[in-house]
């Protein structure tokens, strides 16, 4: 089933509003929560219902079914594995409708012993993401009565690699560390652009993946927050944010580390982007509780009463929502790590610079965002902010 454009702006929305609210380097992914938030919401009654609806973006009767579409169409996806799962105690009866709005197979039983229970849950994490997350975030205890979770586990290679070569700032906050710099040079001038937000500039690249997931590299304006940034870029990909693509940009300055200029070569070029990033690594752990009003769970975490008579008829309350992330973006792929050698041009005499041909720089060597992005869609998978780049060794 295709994801519908009406959810993937929905799950966008929401990445753009925790990005709103995160500050330092992270990485989360807003798709794997969504879901669980829509049949939760399913469930719902009251406040909690009404709550949940609003962090969703689409009513509490239609959230099921847009969980369902979108978690059937990551399946379809081939750069993708998801999945979702669900315990429960033996003696928690479960509404068969709502269960029936799950998907098949996902209901698993917990003994009731915490030791056991981890276990079984550590391990259908790290089965469902292919090692990347070890364990299930949720604490599971004697009184636990039911764990919902999803897993969500994307990986590319790019079509292009990069090389891999030392680069040292010249200026910023990484001034004069040598990090694992990334380069790599094309003729697709427009897979650059620069975004109009309205807190300022955004310097899109995109790095498309053999799969159908690309990674869009986000630099702001230095005032910018991190929030802004990656809101901008997730903006831009419904058109809500004007973007001024590279082959149109005037020469000079065209934006955050952003440059359009002439150059003189030996003979006749095409024109040329030249791009330079740093590789990385970033790992987060999210208490969702902590946002509780970002998420639509502020009154679903009362248990003073039961929240969710849709679901069961014993009364139930949110006692723990916890999200893993891990991304890795380096020279073959996003999810993927690579050595590559750098062989020097040979030597010689320089020819006589008879010609010109533009070359655009983009030059990613301060902190910046990146959004993982299911190509057909345009849905973010995840997003993150960069601030400790992986050194060169």
């Amino acid at each position: 089933m295709p994801i519908t454009g009406t959810t993937t702006l929905a799950v966008n929305g929401l990445t753009a509003r925790w990005a709103g609210v995160s500050s330092g380097g992270t990485v989360f992914s807003a798709a794997g929560v969504w879901p669980l938030l829509a049949f939760l919401a399913d469930g719902a009654q009251g406040t909690a219902r009404a709550e949940l609806a609003r962090a969703l973006g689409v009513p509490a009767d239609q959230a099921a079914a847009a969980a369902r579409e979108l978690l059937e169409g990551l399946a379809d996806a081939e750069a993708l594995d998801s999945a979702l799962g669900l315990w429960t105690k033996r003696t928690l009866e479960l509404r068969e409708e709502w269960e029936a709005g799950l998907p098949t197979d996902a209901h698993g039983v917990l003994a009731g012993d915490p030791a056991l229970d981890r276990r079984e849950l550590d391990a259908w994490a790290a089965k469902r993401t292919g090692g990347l997350i070890e364990r299930m975030p949720v604490e599971v205890r004697d009184d636990t009565e039911l764990v919902l979770a999803s897993a969500l586990a994307l990986r590319t290679t790019w079509l292009r690699p990069f090389e891999v070569r030392p680069v040292r700032p010249s200026a910023g906050p990484w001034q004069d560390r040598t990090l694992r710099g990334l380069n790599r040079r094309s003729v697709r001038l427009d897979r650059v652009a620069v975004v109009a937000a309205p807190e300022g500039r955004v310097t899109e690249a995109k790095v498309l993946g053999d799969n159908g997931v690309d990674v869009h590299l986000l630099l702001g304006d230095e005032h910018m927050t991190a929030g802004q940034v990656l809101a901008a870029g997730t903006a831009a990909l419904d058109g809500t944010c004007p973007a001024v693509r590279g082959s149109l940009l005037p020469y000079g300055p065209a934006g955050p580390g952003l440059r359009v200029e002439e150059r003189p070569c030996a003979g006749p070029r095409q024109p040329t982007l030249e791009l330079t990033t740093a590789a990385f690594e970033a790992r987060a752990h999210h208490d969702l509780l902590d946002l509780h009003g970002l998420f639509g769970l502020t009154a679903a975490r009362d248990a003073r009463q039961g929240h969710f008579p849709g679901l069961s008829s014993s009364p139930l309350a949110v006692g723990s929502a916890r999200q893993s992330v891990l991304a890795r973006f380096d020279a073959l792929g996003f999810e993927a790590a690579a050595v590559t050698a750098v062989a020097a041009a040979p030597g010689g005499v320089p020819p006589t610079r008879r010609y010109t041909s533009t070359v655009v720089t983009a030059a990613f060597d301060r902190p910046f965002g990146f959004l993982a992005v299911h190509r057909e869609t345009r849905l973010v998978l995840a997003a993150g902010w960069v601030t400790e780049p992986a050194p060169f060794r």
